[in-house]
């Protein structure tokens, strides 16, 4: 009786906190790329859903047809070495399984490293978004603005971020719109996205970077273009410019609010797009440089005992 209650009570109990979860933002998708993850999410978990099925359904019909006491008494099991067709299923489905879901993962990474669907005539929003410890610094170069944890986007128009880091290796992720990709300090990646509806958003660091982490996170709102065009012209009216100063500032370790400026910090802390080649041109240069010269000495040294 105590062990019924005690059932009970533990079923209670976990409907209770479970109705009290939010939505999976995740399945909750508001742009294409987001769509395309989350049937992809949807399929495996529906993949998984049968094959759990079928597994629970074969082996209770084992258990219940093959039971001791379902056999008499003196009954002795077959000695059998093994069966092909069973081996080939238990190999086959599984392999078969595997390949199907890889060839969906490779097919929608492509798709989601493209332009969304949809939107490839284009042009896209250019948004350089950096992160520090702890906050994102988002800079729109072509709008001549820059914000601090927050972000303002149009909605159906594709959408281009450049991501780095001016501290450690962070995330930058918006789960009703996609994926999540990294941000690092030498270099810079390009995550594409769209958002199909207007609303509020919740946008996060997703890599472990420090005691800060938890609270590492930027709100997204996305707006129709004529209220992004009005937004920016506000900004332009009413937010004072960033300076070199003031951004070094806001590179120190700690915690902000939302803060805007006109300007980009682009201008005089640009983002380490072209470093990797620029060392590589040098370092051609500079092993050209002493080719050149050591066939120069060569040459010189041949004509000297030449002369002589």
């Amino acid at each position: 009786m105590k062990k019924k209650w005690a059932f009970l009570t533990s079923m209670m109990a976990l409907v209770l906190l479970l109705s009290g979860c939010e939505p999976l933002l995740v399945l909750d998708p508001k742009g294409p790329q987001a769509e395309r993850q989350a049937s992809d999410i949807m399929l495996s978990i529906g993949i998984m859903a049968v094959i759990v099925v079928v597994v629970m359904a074969i082996l209770a019909y084992v258990l219940i047809k093959y039971r001791a006491s379902n056999q008499s008494d003196d009954y002795e099991p077959p000695h059998i070495e093994g069966n092909h067709i069973v081996e080939a299923i238990c190999v086959g489905v599984p392999v078969l399984i595997v390949a199907y879901l890889s060839f969906v993962s490779v097919k929608s990474n492509y798709i989601v490293e493209s332009a969304p669907v949809g939107y490839e005539d284009q042009e896209p929003l250019v948004v350089y978004a950096s992160s520090s410890d702890w906050k994102w610094h988002f800079s729109y170069p072509e709008e001549g603005i820059e914000t601090v944890n927050y972000l303002y986007i149009p909605t159906d128009r594709p959408l281009e971020f450049k991501l780095y880091s001016y501290g450690p290796i962070t995330s930058f992720w918006i789960p009703q719109l996609g994926g999540q990709k990294y941000a690092m300090a030498d270099m810079v990646t390009t995550l594409h996205l769209a958002a199909d509806e207007p609303g509020e958003y919740m946008g996060r660091n997703a890599n472990f970077s420090g005691k800060g982490f938890a609270e590492n996170t930027f709100n997204v709102t996305a707006m129709s273009q004529a209220d992004f065009d009005e937004w920016v012209e506000e900004v332009h009216e009413t937010a004072e410019p960033i300076t070199e100063n003031e951004f070094e500032k806001l590179l120190e370790p700690g915690h902000l609010g939302q803060m805007t400026f006109t300007g980009t910090h682009l201008e005089f802390s640009p983002a380490p797009e072209h470093e990797h080649h620029a060392e590589s041109d040098t370092e051609v240069d500079s092993e050209s440089e002493t080719h050149d010269h050591s066939q120069h000495e060569g040459h010189a040294e041949h004509t000297d005992h030449s002369s002589h």
